[in-house]
């Protein structure tokens, strides 16, 4: 099913799923997230992880929004839904977050920059992907590639929670998006270009986290967020509304402190 007609639960889910750290996955949430970004990685149609990367970018017209007011609620509509497409995969998979704070002298979590799958030649589909021919800033440039700390740094604990702190909806949009900005900057190679950006498979764990503190900022400031007359904003080309991103509970999904997570429902939809 194409990425803009995957249809959307109207009611809550019974329980959640639950994303975890990167750093936090046990063996089996790893090998099983694994498993579903290989799978989609070798469907060629509009299911695949080719037609969902290009949905950020190139070989579309950008639809993805930056610098504007829909920059929280178009990603986490785009999070949900390639979700789903990898739970159609391996049921029950979660997208995983890479903080980039806790972790700041860490760099990139291990599950993203192995070379291979544990204790095997085969190799790891974390690491990098295929960049369709059609979705290529340059025709050479066929896999994503990165240049970790080549350009600016990661963010800091501290500037993290100065950004929390503000309680208008669009202050706090801009300040997030700026710290996402450098991390993307950071990462360097494919993830530093809009158009390309969303083939590298740490493009999902980046955003996971942006997708994060948003949630964390929802809990600090109840009632807080776009303002009414941006509620029933399409989220273009996704079938939600900027109202269906606001409670990540309602899309069958929360963030989990520690690795445990609760028992949750098949995909629903």
């Amino acid at each position: 099913m194409s990425p803009a007609g995957v249809p959307v639960s109207t009611g809550a889910p019974t329980a959640l799923r639950h994303r975890r750290s990167a750093r936090a996955l046990t063996p089996g949430q790893l090998a099983d997230l694994r498993k579903a970004v290989e799978l989609a990685q070798g469907i060629g149609d509009d299911r695949g992880y080719q037609s969902w990367a290009g949905v950020h970018g190139l070989p579309l017209p950008i639809s993805c929004t930056h610098h504007n007011h829909l920059f929280l609620p178009w990603h986490r509509a785009y999070l949900y839904l390639f979700e789903k497409a990898l739970q159609d995969r391996v049921a029950g998979v979660t997208l995983p977050w890479w903080d980039w704070t806790v972790e700041h002298a860490q760099g990139i979590p291990n599950a993203y920059t192995s070379a291979h799958l544990p204790q095997s030649t085969a190799a790891n589909p974390l690491l990098d992907s295929a960049i369709q021919p059609s979705g290529r800033r340059d025709r050479s440039e066929t896999r994503t590639w990165r240049e970790p700390g080549r350009d600016g740094q990661l963010p800091t604990p501290a500037e993290l929670t100065a950004v929390l702190a503000n309680r208008d909806f669009f202050t706090f949009q801009t300040q997030l998006e700026s710290i996402h900005d450098g991390v993307h900057v950071w990462v360097g190679g494919t993830m530093s270009d809009i158009s390309v950006a969303a083939y590298d498979p740490l493009f999902w764990a980046h955003h996971t986290m942006i997708d994060r503190v948003w949630q964390l900022w929802q809990l600090q400031h109840p009632g807080a967020g776009p303002p009414a007359a941006l509620l029933d904003q399409a989220l273009a080309p996704f079938p939600l509304t900027v109202r269906d991103t606001l409670d990540v509970a309602q899309l069958g999904y929360d963030y989990a402190v520690g690795t445990t997570a609760a028992t949750g429902p098949s995909a629903h939809g």
